[in-house]
């Protein structure tokens, strides 16, 4: 009589079939997470010192809320071009390069307002601090430009177009109604515009 046995497999020799697993990888999940804090962040600074802080405490809370914002918007750059979002092409790239490159002049303004040290009466001040607005009108015409492509599917296809509105939408408010009113709605219009699209692009999955 001859007896036999089959040794258990090594965990090597074990095949796992994953075809049928489902996909949980959220590769925007940090970009859409950076982009909600900072609307939320910059939101929160605008309900308590207003659009155009002048004390020394305004003036840094301000700073570095907004700065936490644009932070953000270079990670929403960063997923808009691992994406694709507008377009394969030369020029796509390009566009997304140039506003990336307006929004880190913008981060520079913002800091040296933030330590008192510009000087809005001087041109080259002046000229940095146009990117402010100048990076903002951008990431609108960006926003016009996701929803042409269509290469972002369903609410994330058109809620960058809501969030981006933020400059069309407060400058006017500030204009027609003065700062008070435009404190409100630039606070508000942050949590339904950009924080929400932060929670879009954290979900989405390519």
């Amino acid at each position: 009589m001859t007896i036999s046995s089959t040794p258990a497999p090594a965990r090597s020799d074990v095949r796992f079939d994953t075809s049928a697993a489902p996909r949980t990888r959220h590769p925007y999940r940090i970009h859409g997470r950076v982009l909600s804090a900072g609307a939320m962040l910059w939101s929160a600074g605008i309900m308590t010192f207003g659009n155009n802080p002048t004390d020394t405490l305004g003036l840094a809370v301000f700073g570095l809320s907004s700065g936490a914002f644009q932070v953000g918007l270079l990670f929403l750059l960063r997923a808009l071009w691992r994406s694709r979002a507008l377009g394969e092409g030369r020029l796509s790239r390009a566009v997304l390069r140039v506003e990336a490159g307006m929004v880190c002049l913008a981060i520079g303004s913002t800091f040296v307002d933030s330590i008192g040290i510009s000087d809005l009466t001087q041109p080259g001040w002046i000229l940095l601090d146009a990117f402010w607005p100048l990076s903002m009108l951008g990431m609108f015409l960006i926003g016009i430009r996701i929803a042409v492509a269509g290469r972002w599917t369903g609410a994330a296809r058109f809620w960058p177009l809501v969030a981006e509105s933020w400059a069309v939408v407060v400058i006017p408010t500030m204009v027609v109604f003065g700062s008070t009113a435009s404190a409100v709605v630039a606070s508000l219009h942050l949590l339904v515009g950009y924080t929400v699209l932060g929670v879009l692009v954290s979900r989405k999955v390519r």
